[in-house]
């Protein structure tokens, strides 16, 4: 498959311009996003096919198995190509397969950032997203200590992950919010007030779990008939519906299978029609 024609872009505050449809790099470690994958240069050959294809977006965290991530993207591509922007998040600490705790005190936030500068292997981080506002410590030290690190050239962008819009416009009062990373799909759209204000503010909205669509994907389904009359799969469909769903959508697909990883970018090939769109529309609601 030669480089695809991927999907509008974005200009991101801070950051620049991105093609909307990324990579997501959680499925490149092990199962339960801990360890090592079960094959490390197929792990590799992913996220190279990804840039290869015409991603200029990669996503990761330093919890995704934990550090495993950050590092097997530095191997495959640094340095790395003109134009690629990585993003990476702090404020998860991880204590075993599928285990997730919320840690947001500044010195912690402060040494993993300097970890991720480290394992990417750069000076200063592209997009540093805070993985979860931590409730047991002030949430105003903890957008303080981002604003630092951005004020340090540590960290050229900043977003956050699964907040509301309060906690948007609160961070918004410490520094230039570029991205906000909230699970959003055809089967969840209960940030649709985070996507709202999004588009009204100019952030990228990276919706996690982006192509998860239960019963609207099985046999008979609605995203399962238009997927049919569209000679493509459901999981398509789900991304072709967020790309057009708004202006500021900006899907990470992840996978560990290069198949997968070319079968999800096809997806910026596909034009939904209005009647389609409107039926996944409904669907959805």
């Amino acid at each position: 498959m030669k480089q695809l024609e991927l999907s509008a872009t974005i200009d991101l505050k801070d950051l620049g311009t991105v093609h909307r449809l990324g990579f997501g790099a959680m499925r490149i470690v092990g199962d339960g996003v801990w360890g090592e994958p079960k094959d490390r240069q197929a792990a590799i050959d992913v996220v190279r096919r990804a840039v290869e294809l015409g991603v200029d977006f990669i996503d990761t965290a330093d919890s995704y198995g934990p550090n495993i991530s950050e590092e097997i993207i530095a191997e495959a591509l640094h340095p790395y190509k003109e134009g690629l922007k990585i993003a990476t998040k702090v404020g998860f600490t991880r204590t075993g397969p599928n285990k997730w705790i919320p840690v947001g005190r500044p010195e912690y936030l402060r040494q993993q950032t300097e970890l991720s500068l480290r394992k990417l292997k750069v000076d200063t981080l592209d997009l540093l997203q805070l993985h979860r506002i931590d409730p047991k410590v002030d949430a105003e030290e903890q957008f303080g200590v981002l604003r630092e690190l951005q004020d340090e050239g540590k960290v050229r962008a900043l977003g956050l992950s699964q907040v509301s819009v309060a906690e948007l416009e609160a961070a918004g009062k410490h520094f230039t919010v570029s991205t906000v990373q909230n699970r959003y799909n055809l089967t969840d759209r209960s940030s649709e007030d985070v996507l709202r204000y999004s588009e009204e503010n100019g952030i990228g909205f990276i919706p996690w779990a982006p192509i998860s669509a239960g019963e609207l994907a099985q046999p008979g389904g609605p995203l399962d008939e238009a997927a049919k009359r569209l000679g493509a799969t459901t999981s398509q469909v789900a991304l072709a519906w967020l790309l057009r769903r708004s202006p500021v959508m900006m899907p990470i697909p992840g996978t560990g299978s290069v198949q997968h990883l070319e079968e999800n970018m096809a997806a910026a090939g596909i034009t939904l029609d209005d009647d389609t769109y409107a039926e996944l529309e409904a669907a959805s609601k």
